[in-house]
């Protein structure tokens, strides 16, 4: 049944979309393409965003930046009883998200989907964002360039969940 369903809907939806417009007397194709040209400027306006997040997250990991910040938050994490294999996952995922999954990767296959830190990698990577990577699409588009509220309420909440998540699966599952 979801098989038919799933096949039908964009069909469905393109129907309806086309009796819309007849009914209400509009130019389909024309603000089609006056969609499709204000989808372009925004890409254009977000291009110069986007390559200097990339830039900064290939620096990063290349300047062994990632591996500095490993070792000088393990004695932290060690006395908050964070498990020293996600704290990878933990520094890149508000960066990349594309890097974040390759860690998960690591994870899931050094320690297995069942383990401590195989749980804890799915769940950080599937109930967190690319914080720097939402900002600089999402303002970069509207040309908003003072975000530091944004950031660090975001910040703080990626912090706040990381704790909530290691501290509910360490005493719920193990």
């Amino acid at each position: 049944m979801l098989d038919i369903i799933s096949i039908g809907i964009v069909p469905f939806l393109v129907i309806i979309i086309l009796v819309h417009g007849y009914l209400k007397n509009i130019d389909i194709y024309d603000a089609f393409t006056e969609g499709a040209l204000e989808g372009l400027k925004t890409a254009f306006k977000i291009i110069p965003n986007l390559i200097a997040i990339f830039i900064a997250i290939g620096i990063f990991r290349a300047s062994k930046a990632l591996d500095m910040l490993i070792n000088l938050a393990s004695p932290m994490t060690k006395l908050l009883k964070i498990p020293e294999e996600i704290l990878p996952l933990i520094l890149i995922r508000p960066l990349s998200g594309s890097g974040a999954l390759g860690v998960v990767r690591d994870i899931i296959s050094h320690y297995g989907p069942d383990s401590l830190p195989g749980i804890l990698a799915a769940i950080l990577m599937g109930s967190s964002e690319t914080i720097f990577y939402t900002l600089a699409i999402y303002f970069g588009s509207i040309g908003v360039k003072n975000y530091g509220y944004t950031l660090r309420a975001a910040l703080l909440s990626y912090i706040l969940s990381v704790f909530i998540i290691v501290y509910i699966v360490r005493y719920l599952l193990f």
